[in-house]
């Protein structure tokens, strides 16, 4: 038996399904669909996007395909940027021993915009050509991309076949299909069809006319047959099937819920209000409450950044207490993380009933701390008050302290987190540096000697889709100077040796922001940009701005055009801009003005 045989045979011999199992399908005369996950096991479980689709193809007898996941397995080995398996195997699936080139359809959830090179080595890994120009219409599989990694879905177009905007449980649905009704139609007629189907984005059905140093003068259809337009798919609460809202398998060790998607706020820059806001029904959460406890799985993620916004929290929060008590009384222990949730939106009976689930946490990915109290995230953004009001942040100074306040009379909350965005239009020196007396002023109203904050810093990204689409950014590498003026002051606010026991000031990487500040807003030459770092070997974790700037000016592009404010008639990703100009225009002219009036 092979060596990746044996790992896939070893997890999916831990693996418990959490739904009713799947009626078997005959996979004679259907469509093969591969999930492409960049990620390990464990973590792959939690990928909600891919890991609901799955479930919806192989749990509907009507969408003609079988769904399969192929992992980044712990013993693929990796030089340079590459992935290969032990002893040149074929890359195969979870599921079936045939390699993953074999597959009919082939889809990829792209989370963020600087991680698009993966892109490329899943698709090496896998044996299939990267460019959508040099794969064979049936004997290469058609590649489809989705999630907010792809808000401006340029940077890949010549790379992904379709682009799911949106939802995908229906649009996805129709496109198998089609595939599967007109596979042995050419390439060409095939993707027309597809760029019909509401939701999906065809790349190659679009002629774009470029301009010199990044961006597009136009673009168009290739045909009248094709739409000049593409709006994203959101779905009614009843038109989404369970697994969008529940995790549908686990490894024994933890599974998670997102009892909400979207927000009931619109923040300028953030697209979680760009979706309507819909609520899991209450009884399918307690259901798969009551089956995580059948099956003793110890962590519950409630992975929803807005979930104070569910209308039965409470009533969630006491069933998976009441499962977390009867777990103590056997001598086991349940842990609960949830997503960061809005500090005006806490109240005493929220906290009281968090607090009293045993070990919990308000964080997901993060949760990483030795402390063995509680945690809570707050997201302020920005220090000064009406910097938060432009943007449209409703989270105001008086509603954190209160909320602060709740935490101080609780008593079981001793670390708060704090996200705050710098290097944003309209921010002056001083709103930055005010950032250091507010992580001291937090900890000061938690009260309590052993109290925690930990200072998050996200540099401003303009998202595609949101009325700050257009807004200049700043380079990375001088925000990561900002970063170290705020640490640096907040170490001289609250002496070194507090700062040490309790405080943390943490931002990302500059590598990636550069990857980021070309990727979330660049034109369809960044991808060979991209292609070209990739075989370079160049390490794409550490990359510098020079690195960057010289594979750019190989294709023509400018670095800093990408940084600009972009007030082209034309963005990169027109076909998907649905964004009000007046309210863009609106929100950069407030902006422009507070940061002259200094």
């Amino acid at each position: 038996m092979s060596v990746l045989t044996q790992e896939i045979d070893s997890l999916l011999a831990k693996e418990l399904h959490l739904t009713a199992p799947y009626e078997p399908k005959d996979p004679a005369g259907l469509l093969r669909m591969v999930f492409l996950i960049p990620f390990g096991h464990a973590f792959s479980l939690m990928c909600n996007g891919p890991m609901g689709l799955y479930d919806l193809i192989n749990r509907s007898p009507h969408i003609p395909a079988v769904a399969e996941r192929a992992l980044q397995y712990d013993c693929l080995t990796r030089d340079g940027n590459r992935l290969s398996t032990p002893r040149g195997e074929p890359y195969r699936s979870m599921e079936s021993p045939r390699p993953v080139n074999e597959a009919d359809i082939v889809g990829v959830s792209m989370i963020n915009s600087g991680d698009l090179h993966s892109l490329l080595r899943l698709l090496d890994l896998a044996g299939i050509p990267r460019r959508s120009a040099d794969r064979v219409p049936g004997r290469d599989p058609l590649i489809i991309g989705g999630n907010q990694g792809l808000a401006d879905p340029e940077p890949l177009a010549d790379y992904l076949d379709v682009v799911a905007v949106g939802e995908a449980e229906r649009s996805l649905a129709e496109l198998i299909r089609i595939v599967h009704a007109h596979r042995k139609e050419g390439a060409g007629a095939l993707l027309e069809k597809l760029s019909r189907v509401p939701g999906l984005y065809v790349p190659s059905m679009y002629a774009c006319d470029f301009l010199p140093g990044g961006g597009i003068r136009s673009v168009c259809p290739w045909s009248l047959a094709v739409p000049n337009s593409v709006r994203a798919q959101y779905l009614e609460v009843g038109d989404l099937h369970d697994a969008h809202f529940i995790y549908p398998i686990t490894d024994g060790t933890a599974a998670g819920c997102h009892p909400v998607v979207g927000c009931l706020h619109n923040c300028h820059f953030c697209n979680l209000g760009v979706p309507p806001f819909r609520q899991a029904p209450l009884e399918l959460l307690l259901g798969y409450v009551d089956r995580l406890e059948e099956l003793r799985v110890p962590k519950i993620i409630i992975s929803a950044p807005t979930f104070t916004q569910y209308r039965h929290r409470q009533q969630l929060l006491d069933h998976i207490r009441a499962y977390a008590k009867r777990a103590e009384a056997d001598g086991r222990r349940v842990t609960t993380i949830i997503g960061s949730i809005r500090a005006d939106e806490i109240n005493e009976d929220y906290l009281d009933a968090v607090t009293e689930l045993g070990d919990f946490g308000h964080l997901f990915t993060e949760l990483h701390l030795s402390q063995t109290r509680g945690i809570i995230t707050v997201a302020p953004e920005w220090a000064a008050p009406d910097l938060v009001a432009l943007y449209g942040k409703t989270q105001k100074k008086e509603r954190v302290d209160k909320a602060l306040e709740l935490c101080r009379e609780n008593g079981k909350i001793n670390t708060v987190m704090l996200y705050f965005i710098i290097g944003a239009p309209g921010e002056r020196r001083e709103d930055r540096l005010a950032i250091a007396e507010y992580a001291r002023d937090v900890r000061q109203r938690l009260g309590a000697p052993d109290a925690n904050v930990i200072v998050k810093l996200h540099q401003f990204m303009p998202k595609p889709g949101t009325p700050t689409q257009r807004l200049r950014m700043t380079d990375p590498d001088l925000v990561h100077e900002y970063g170290d003026q705020i640490r640096a002051r907040l170490r001289r606010l609250v002496g070194y040796e507090q700062f040490q026991a309790h405080y943390r000031v943490e931002q990302f990487p500059a590598s990636r922001m550069h990857l980021e500040v070309v990727c979330s807003r660049g034109d369809r030459r960044i991808g060979h940009v991209l292609e070209d770092l990739f075989d370079a070997g160049t390490d794409l974790s550490s990359l510098t701005k020079d690195d960057l700037v010289q594979a750019l000016a190989k294709h023509g592009l400018d670095y800093d055009r990408h940084l600009r404010h972009m007030d082209d008639a034309v963005l990169p990703w027109h076909i998907l801009n649905h964004v009000n100009p007046g309210a863009e225009e609106q929100l950069a002219q407030a902006l422009a003005q507070r940061e002259a009036a200094r």
